[in-house]
């Protein structure tokens, strides 16, 4: 007895707990075929999994649609959520994990913060994958979908912050990807292994919003002012090696300028126009084609201030529908575009939900979101039915005739060319009680709703009208399991695993793999402090992030910017963040050719709270850094007399260094996702991270705000408590 207690101690030492944070398990129980059945929790999503102990194989039992991707001509469904990425066939079944992809049901231990996205192609063969290498870089890996063969396409490529670096041709045999402010593209050949280097495979500057692929298979690049069409871009049999714009054409050259990372562009149907969203905060339309030169613009459509997550629907006959969301709230847009004109559409009612969808013939359209499903005539600018009220998380069209929707009870495919708009199941995407049942077979039962669902773990799910759910049981004659509580990093329990006929406990997770790209310990406070001296781009994507995260962060703002944005500042104070100040103008105290008195300063700060009060109605903090962070003595000691607490930096990101200044002084720009692993390498306690938001003057090449979701997500992959600044200073 006592080599059996010292051998599950050891185990549990060895257990890599930290790479497990967030991660709960909970309601096992063991079946007479030795089969443990729990449910999964990760961030407010839960899956249902069972393992069978012979061999510790898993299977997925449930599958939230966080995501949804159709491929193979619509007859499998990827599957993407916090525990992986599945597929399931369309026509009903059990998850199964994507080869080639790191999924818990396939041993990996999955991270927190943002979805490790994917790029499929159409035909479903190949699928591009992103792995983590640090916490700022990846390596892009593509897998055959078939056989779980991967190569590594390229290093070092930065991981993403929203959407993903990569887009297939809609044939499938090619591929575009964003690295290190470059696009690239890769064929996909009979030999892949005879490929040449990448920078023979260079397209030009952009990013992964510089690329769109047309409805026809033409493919459109986006610099500068200059967009450029490729009709029919089988590159690999032209010209592979060669100048890839060789084989393109001008489309058109346009009085905007086009910057991947904050602009957006989107393509008609039939390639005669292009609607642009610059900085999300206006939309410009211009025809193309031999109607290009007419002076035909969407003049002056401004987005209201805090829009984000922007989406265009467009169809055949020409309507435009612009979605987007303020403050988690639907707003729509609608123009028609008809010949050279465009016109603004009237809208007596919207749909209440934020995301959308165009059917493939353009003349209905899905809206869902936390509230529910509707359903729309797209042409005539109709409600037509509500589907339902559940929060549904992804929709995807399979026919005129229908689509796929991933809710939180069920993946479902909804016909909608009858009234009564029937559903079919293809399978449960949680439950809410769940068990083994209560007879020699031993089926899986799960509860949604007041309904029960059986299945024998290898099929689909089906009805059970006469349910009887097994009592739990934690031992079978070869094993006992039980949840071990843990009080070290955010796990709070891990199943084990006793063996009856040896001795030796195994834990549940002892042979996943974790990622190497973080290495967690014990939270450590830092504080993320946002300064914001006269642009506010950046700041929606922040609040946004922040939110969704529930963290509280501290941001300092000056006179100037409060003056310009009011609204912006606003925004900070009813998000309920820390706000500090910037004093009222943007100068360097620690020059000497200012005069620095106590009463320079004392007015400035005093003039600054003035500012921020008559913009948001409440009152600045006590806290404030000197513009720049320069300072001296004599600044901190008046602003201590004026009643602050002066805040110095404890990590120099360098993101202030604008492209012209980097140039003037002969020093290097350090991109984002490098400052990030700058700042997870230095783990240090009690930090003060400062991060610019703003456009510079002077331009950057990238800006660490842009890469904000990846910053959050390692910090507390690393272990971090991302804290107020007057937390760690008081």
């Amino acid at each position: 007895m006592r080599n059996r207690f010292f051998t599950f101690f050891f185990v549990l030492l060895t257990i890599p707990i930290f790479h497990l944070s967030g991660l709960e398990f909970s309601n096992i129980t063991i079946s007479n075929d030795d089969r443990l059945l729990y449910r999964a929790d990760l961030e407010s999503q839960h899956s249902l999994f069972f393992t069978d102990l012979a061999d510790m194989s898993t299977q997925q039992m449930t599958a939230s649609a966080q995501k949804m991707y159709l491929i193979e001509n619509g007859r499998t469904l990827i599957v993407l959520n916090k525990f992986g990425a599945a597929s399931i066939p369309i026509s009903g079944g059990l998850p199964t994990p994507v080869k080639g992809y790191p999924s818990f049901a396939s041993g990996s231990v999955p991270l927190r913060g943002n979805l490790q996205d994917l790029a499929v192609s159409s035909d479903g063969r190949w699928i591009i994958h992103i792995e983590p290498t640090s916490p700022g870089y990846g390596s892009l890996l593509l897998f055959n979908a078939i056989t779980g063969d991967k190569r590594v396409i390229s290093e070092k490529v930065e991981l993403p912050n929203a959407n993903f670096p990569a887009k297939w041709s809609p044939d499938s045999r090619l591929f575009v990807y964003a690295k290190g402010g470059r696009l690239f593209y890769f064929p996909i050949l009979n030999n892949l292994s005879t490929l040449i280097d990448e920078r023979f495979r260079m397209i030009g500057p952009g990013g992964i919003d510089s690329v769109s692929w047309g409805q026809k298979g033409e493919f459109y690049y986006y610099t500068g002012d200059t967009l450029y069409r490729v009709i029919n871009p089988e590159l690999f049999t032209r010209t592979i090696y060669g100048d890839f714009l060789s084989i393109g054409a001008v489309a058109a050259v346009l009085p905007l300028q086009f910057d991947s990372g904050f602009d957006q562009f989107w393509i008609a149907p039939d390639s005669s126009a292009i609607l642009i969203n610059k900085n999300g905060k206006g939309l410009f339309f211009f025809l193309l084609g031999e109607n290009r030169y007419n002076a035909t613009v969407l003049p002056n459509v401004l987005v209201p201030n805090g829009a984000e997550n922007f989406n265009v629907l467009w169809s055949s006959s020409g309507q435009i529908t612009v979605l987007f969301s303020v403050k988690g709230d639907a707003s729509v847009l609608r123009f028609g575009a008809s010949g050279s004109a465009i016109t603004t559409l009237t809208q007596r009612t919207s749909p209440s939900l934020t995301n959308g969808s165009l059917s493939p013939d353009g003349t209905r359209a899905i809206f869902w979101g936390e509230n529910g499903l509707e359903l729309w005539d797209y042409e005539n600018w109709r409600h037509i039915q509500r589907l339902g009220f559940n929060p549904v998380l992804s929709c995807v069209w399979v026919s005129n005739r229908s689509f796929i929707t991933g809710n939180s009870r069920f993946i479902e495919e909804i016909n909608i060319t009858s009234s009564s708009y029937p559903r079919r199941r293809i399978c449960l995407s949680a439950a809410e009680d769940f068990g083994f049942e209560d007879s020699s077979s031993s089926r899986i039962l799960a509860k949604i709703g007041t309904d029960w669902f059986a299945s024998d773990g290898k099929s689909a799910w089906v009805s059970a009208s006469d349910a009887q759910v097994r009592q739990v049981s934690y031992s079978t004659n070869r094993y006992r399991v039980f949840l071990e509580p843990q009080t070290i990093g955010d796990i709070k329990n891990i199943p084990m695993i006793r063996s009856m006929s040896a001795t030796g406990t195994l834990s549940l997770v002892s042979k996943h793999t974790v990622s190497s790209a973080f290495t967690p310990g014990r939270q450590i406070p830092v504080a993320l402090c946002f300064d914001l001296y006269d642009d506010d781009s950046g700041l929606t994507q922040v609040l946004s992030a922040l939110r969704r995260r529930n963290i509280r962060a501290t941001f300092f703002l000056n006179g100037e910017f409060i003056r310009r944005n009011p609204q912006a500042a606003l925004a900070i104070a009813d998000a309920g963040h820390e706000t500090g100040s910037l004093f009222y103008s943007p100068i360097d105290l620690s020059d000497t050719r200012y005069r620095i008195t106590h009463d320079f300063i004392s007015r400035g700060l005093a003039r600054n709270e003035d500012e921020f009060n008559k913009a948001t109605g409440k009152e600045l903090s006590i806290i404030w850094h000197p513009p720049f962070y320069r300072s001296s003595n004599q600044v901190n000691t008046s602003a201590a007399a004026a009643g602050y607490i002066t805040v110095s930096r404890s990590i120099d990101t360098g993101d202030y260094i604008s492209r012209e200044e980097a140039l003037r002084l002969n020093i290097r720009q350090t991109p984002g996702a490098e400052m990030i692993d700058q700042i997870i390498k230095k783990r240090e306690a009690n930090a003060i991270i400062p991060v610019r938001l703003g456009q510079l003057p002077g331009g950057r090449d990238d800006y660490l705000f842009q890469r904000i979701e990846v910053l959050l997500d390692a910090l507390l992959r690393s272990g971090y408590v991302i804290v107020p600044v007057s937390s760690i200073i008081r």
